[in-house]
This record gives structure tokens, sequence and C-alpha cells, in this order.
């Protein structure tokens, strides 16, 4: 992997870290209920199952790759059609309510990391992502199996950075989100990132390097 093929991708890999999802609302509610010391219990379990995604998607696309063209293609398109489907959904997205879980606070440290572990393990929504995300940073020319390494330890890092701003300022953040008005416009900001994503993908040619 090119060094600039990887600061795009390291550009991406904030996008993706940083849009609500599953893994943000467990760590914002892990933050306000055991604050920010004993959530990285909870980071750590995102960041297996994340490992597990990753896993996955090597596991399936890198000889899909390697030999098809137009394979390369039809996945590049499909990425770009649901970080689209993902924008225009957050977009429409209503306000909700985040509260704490009172019963995080009397898990131990593993069986939170467990529950973390379960949040991104069990969205096959993810793993989606992954298939429409990675595959554009890849040299099928190259070996696979560095570049995986890689994109695991760069998104894993930044993943890590993130879901800790989620559970260290959890519930400042809260108070400042609470009206739907608010909601809306943080929904709307987001959507506005998944979009730019579309865009940037649908740039990309195979070799991305």
């Amino acid at each position: 992997m090119s060094w600039h093929v990887w600061l795009a991708f390291f550009g991406a890999s904030w996008v993706i870290s940083l849009s609500p999802g599953a893994g943000a609302i467990a760590s914002m509610s892990s933050g306000l209920a055991v604050g920010l010391r004993r959530g990285y219990w909870n980071i750590l379990g995102l960041q297996l199952g994340l490992l597990l995604q990753i896993g996955i998607v090597a596991a399936g696309v890198g000889a899909i790759l390697a030999n098809s063209t137009a394979a390369f293609s039809i996945i590049k398109w499909l990425g770009v059609a649901y970080l689209v489907y993902l924008g225009v959904r957050q977009w429409r997205s209503a306000p909700s309510e985040i509260t704490t879980d009172s019963e995080a606070a009397r898990r131990s440290g593993p069986m939170m990391m467990v529950r973390g572990f379960l949040v991104n393990a069990s969205n096959p929504k993810a793993v989606v992502f992954m298939l429409a995300v990675l595959p554009q940073f890849l040299d099928p020319n190259a070996p696979l199996v560095p570049q995986y390494l890689i994109i695991a330890a760069t998104m894993c890092a930044v993943d890590v950075v993130v879901m800790t701003g989620y559970t260290g300022l959890a519930a400042r953040v809260l108070r400042l989100m609470r009206s739907p008005k608010q909601q809306r416009i943080t929904n709307r900001v987001f959507a506005g990132l998944f979009f730019g994503a579309a865009g940037f993908l649908s740039s990309i040619g195979r070799a991305a390097a």
C-alpha cells in the first residue's frame, strides 16, 4: 500500500468511525454508566469485533479482486450505492434519546468487553460496509495480507481514539444534543459525510495506487 493511498484510507477511517452507529451508541452508554476508565473494556471489545469483520472481508474478497476487474467494478458501485443509502437514511433519521444503561454499571470488565465485541460482531451491515469500502484501497497486484494488516491496524487505532472520545465526552455532548432540532442538524451533518464518501469512492480506480 503506497503512502498516499494509506493517507486516503486514514481519512476514510475517521469518517467511518465518527459516523454514528451501534459502536458509538455502546460507547456513549458505557461512558454515561461507568465512566471512561471502565469504558475502555467496551472499547476493547468493539475492536475485537472490528478485527473479526475485517477478517471476514479479507477471507472472501482477496481472490475476487485479484482475478476480476468486473467484480471490482460491481463491488465499487454497490459500495457507492450503499453509502448513498446510508446518507439518505441518516438524513431522514428521527431524533432519538440516548439514555444511560443502568445494568452496565453492574457488569464486570470482561463482561463489558464481550458486550462490546457482540455489538460489532453481530452487525451484518458493518460487514457490508467493510466490503463496500476496503477493496477501494487495495492493490490486487501486491500481496494482500500485509495490506489488510495495515488496514486493520489503522482502523483499530482510529476507532480507539474516536470511541474514547464518545465515551469520555458522552455526558457533556448529550446535554448539548437533547433537543430534536440539534439532533436533526447532527444527523444531517453525518449524512453529508456519507454522501461525500460516496463521491470519493466513485472516483477511485481499481488499482488505487
